[in-house]
């Protein structure tokens, strides 16, 4: 089995200290598990702290300095990880999908964020904050598309979506906008670099109607889930809830229409919108 991956500290605050933190607890000789029972987290998640998909707080960096004697070196270095240009809710998922191998999601209303056009997202954030001052506005919109460079690697990480139908019918900011929108989405499955498919009206009920889902694997770390709300994010690392999600997520794709019959529907609905 391959060893983990060698972070470089020099990448960002969360991979400094995910390589200090491996350090110290070999050095102190301590297993993961070991090392996960005083601050009350399993083991997987000590493993997700040392590989940077995901931030460490507060009180477990003052724990973790305590434990591995860290004179305040995780505390400190903490620190840097508060400020985020994501909103509280959603910086974390947004930290871990940058580290990602493969991202499935499930999204019932909205074109994802890593497949948004610019206008696209901003229409999106103008309708949660329609009072929102233009610069606040602006620096959102900046961070999504920030987000989808992901895509500029013409493999990884492998991005597969399936959206509800109603995705494509809601006309957010307008029909021009949602025609570009779509021809934006259109281009990238064109391009084989995402796989979209689409879940009719007609499939009835499904496990999903909950709300969105993302599933987000990673090459040296256990697999993550994410749920979206208003406002709220929850993200989780137990392997029998993510394997429960991942299973619903299969259901959904059995359900869709196929990435050839979705791109039919998608330019079909596309032309619709064009003037």
């Amino acid at each position: 089995m391959p060893g983990p991956k060698k972070l470089d500290p020099s990448a960002s605050p969360r991979a400094l200290l995910g390589a200090e933190l491996r350090h110290r607890r070999e050095t102190a000789g301590l297993s993961q598990e070991d090392l996960g029972a005083p601050l009350f987290v399993s083991g997987s998640f000590i493993g997700q702290l040392e590989a940077g998909t995901r931030r460490m707080q507060a009180d477990q960096a003052a724990r973790l300095d305590e434990v591995l004697g860290g004179d305040g070196f995780f505390v400190r270095n903490c620190a840097a990880l508060k400020a985020s240009k994501y909103p509280d809710h959603f910086a974390e998922a947004a930290e871990a999908e940058a580290a990602a191998q493969t991202i499935k999601e499930f999204s019932p209303l909205l074109i994802p964020g890593l497949l948004q056009a610019e206008a696209y997202a901003r229409a999106v954030f103008l309708g949660y904050r329609p009072t929102t001052p233009e610069n606040e506005v602006n620096d959102l919109v900046e961070a999504r598309i920030e987000c989808a460079s992901l895509l500029a690697h013409p493999t990884t990480p492998l991005v597969w979506a399936v959206l509800d139908e109603a995705v494509l019918r809601r006309t957010v900011g307008g029909p021009g906008v949602m025609s570009d929108a779509l021809a934006h989405l259109t281009r990238l499955m064109r391009q084989r670099r995402v796989i979209v498919q689409v879940l009719p009206f007609c499939a009835g009920g499904h496990p999903a109607m909950g709300g969105p889902l993302k599933l987000m694997t990673f090459p040296d770390a256990p697999p993550l889930a994410y749920l979206d709300g208003l406002g709220s994010g929850q993200l989780l690392d137990d392997p029998a809830q993510v394997q429960s999600y991942e299973l619903t997520y299969d259901l959904l794709v059995a359900s869709a229409l196929s990435p050839d019959a979705s791109l039919a529907l998608i330019e079909s609905v596309a032309e619709d919108y064009a003037p």
